[in-house]
């Protein structure tokens, strides 16, 4: 059997999900003894970045099975997964689906008070975690029990753990939270056939170019991860997992696992224009894979300059320089991106375009009462697809808050243009009204700033209320030698809208530890409003406005 038949075998299966890829590419029995993943950490007796087939990943977790089994742990069961090594994490949720156990990932970068406050009102039946966060989470009360350290679980029997549980469609198979940047992180619910949806779809695809050999810079503990880990193994393709999402991590492991593709958000592409990619060998990348919250285009730009890919030159197919780029717009709640645009050094599509919905997707731009709205109108994006997840954990009043007319509203502010392209501007929470007619879209000055300004690497507004007046201070993080003392006030303006200018407080430059991030490397843009109207002297029931 083919590479192209495992994909097409797994595609037609209707009972294959989330839950159960490996226990069905087990089933298929080809390809098991290829090496196709590794991680960055030691992994039992396995060394790092020592590559395992798909007959010893199966093995380890149905040890991890068989050691969670002897701890009464079954089917239907949340169990709270936390752990610094992204190898870990991804062998306990692929232990715990084999169970039919729920696994509820937890970001292990999420502070200690705020995690013990979300395990809390999870209502699981155990911690598994490592030693690190057991520690750290001693003071707490976490209202849950802790089991072994994640670690152990290794020791199990392969041959005692119980078969594998058959899943159904809608059956729960992953907790994981949004990013957290405006308060609790919410737990979202996916499904066997929601995490899997656009997976099934991709394998009806021919494999995009960069595809056959992944490095993934994806926290473990995301959605995201789940998803390429499921795409990998359905699609027979080589991946390895990183447990930082860092610019050096992402660099080092480039250079040493050769990869053709790498996955990650637009934290790691913004830290990565921070380095001189010209000095590293990044020829082997084809392809930079984006999920989440879209890129901005001078970090794409940075990007597609690296690396080399193969395209048709005189009719023939050459390699040539230049990698390329797939954008888009995701979050935890959609399950995957539900837009797709790709960039290469040649293409010139930006403004925050995150391209065309996938075809399994019915997406909308909607007014506050829920109706369309026509082209180049902005608002709410309202969007269907079989990715979506079921909703909240434990919070129903929010799951079907984010609900009106049949479609999930994402939070994001978006337009589309009479070509069926959609641009994002902002999330909705960090739009500020102007009057007149005019809005502060945060997300889409920034953008302008960089664009605008060659010498700033990355760019924060800060907007609030005072009084009848909206205030705004631009924050910016400058390129290594750039002149930190100089007034950048006139371009900054001269880049943004003229009714946004107006509002400019202040233009300064300011170091990346001025710069709150929540635990998958999105800005605090809440935390800073809360903080820049503290410093105008307003508190109390502004902030509270201000946050919300």
């Amino acid at each position: 059997m083919s590479v192209r038949q495992i994909r097409a075998s797994l595609a037609a299966d209707p009972q294959v999900g989330a839950g159960n890829v490996l226990s069905a590419r087990m089933a298929l029995g080809i390809g098991l003894d290829q090496p196709m993943l590794a991680f960055d950490t030691d992994i039992d007796a396995i060394p790092a970045w020592e590559p395992i087939t798909v007959r010893e990943l199966d093995r380890r977790v149905r040890a991890r099975a068989a050691a969670l089994a002897a701890q009464g742990i079954g089917p239907r069961d949340p169990v709270v997964v936390c752990a610094d090594a992204a190898g870990e994490s991804v062998l306990a949720a692929l232990a715990l689906t084999r169970l039919g156990a729920i696994p509820a990932l937890v970001n292990p970068r999420l502070d200690a008070e705020k995690a013990s406050r979300y395990i809390r009102r999870l209502t699981a039946v155990g911690v598994l975690t490592d030693e690190r966060h057991r520690a750290a989470l001693a003071g707490y009360d976490t209202g849950t029990p802790l089991l072994p350290e994640i670690g152990s679980l290794g020791a199990g029997d392969p041959d005692a753990a119980p078969p594998a549980y058959r899943h159904a469609s809608q059956d729960p198979v992953a907790i994981t939270h949004s990013s957290g940047t405006t308060g609790l992180p919410k737990a979202v619910v996916h499904s066997h056939d929601s995490l899997y949806a656009a997976v099934r779809y991709r394998l009806a695809l021919p494999r995009p170019q960069g595809s056959d050999r992944l490095l993934s810079a994806l926290p473990g503990a995301h959605a995201a991860t789940l998803i390429a880990l499921n795409l990998a193994l359905s699609s027979h393709a080589e991946i390895a997992f990183l447990s930082q999402q860092s610019a050096a991590a992402v660099l080092e492991a480039i250079e040493l696992r050769r990869p053709n593709g790498v996955l990650g958000f637009a934290a790691t592409w913004s830290d990565l224009a921070r380095h001189d990619l010209s000095a590293r060998d990044l020829s082997s990348v084809a392809l930079w894979w984006n999920t989440g919250d879209c890129a901005h285009e001078t970090h794409i730009r940075h990007l597609v300059a690296q690396g080399s890919r193969e395209a048709l030159v005189d009719r023939r197919r050459r390699r040539i320089a230049g990698s390329a780029f797939v954008d888009g717009l995701g979050s935890t709640e959609m399950g995957h991106s539900h837009f797709h645009i790709t960039h290469t050094p040649e293409t010139d599509r930006y403004g925050r375009c995150v391209g065309k919905p996938h075809p399994f997707v019915d997406c909308a731009v909607l007014d506050p009462a829920g109706d369309a709205l026509e082209p180049f109108e902005i608002g709410e994006l309202g969007t269907r697809s079989p990715t979506l997840a079921l909703g909240y954990w434990n919070d129903s009043a929010t799951t079907y808050r984010t609900r009106v007319r049949g479609y999930f509203l994402t939070g994001d502010l978006v337009y589309r243009d009479e070509e069926g392209y959609y641009y994002h501007v902002d999330r909705v929470v960090d739009s500020v009204e102007l009057g007149d007619g005019h809005r502060l879209h945060t997300a889409m000055s920034e953008e302008r700033v960089l664009v605008g300004c060659p010498d700033v690497l990355d760019c924060t507004v800060v907007a609030v209320r005072e009084g009848e007046r909206v205030v705004t201070d631009v924050l910016l993080q400058l390129a290594a030698g750039a002149d930190r003392e100089r007034d950048r006030t006139k371009e900054v303006k001269a880049a943004l809208e003229e009714a946004v200018a107006l509002t400019v407080r202040q233009v300064v430059a300011v170091d990346d530890s001025a710069i709150p991030l929540g635990p998958t490397g999105k800005v605090r843009k809440v935390l800073l409003r809360e903080q820049h109207l503290a410093s105008l002297g307003v508190a109390g029931d502004a902030a509270a406005e201000a946050a919300r």
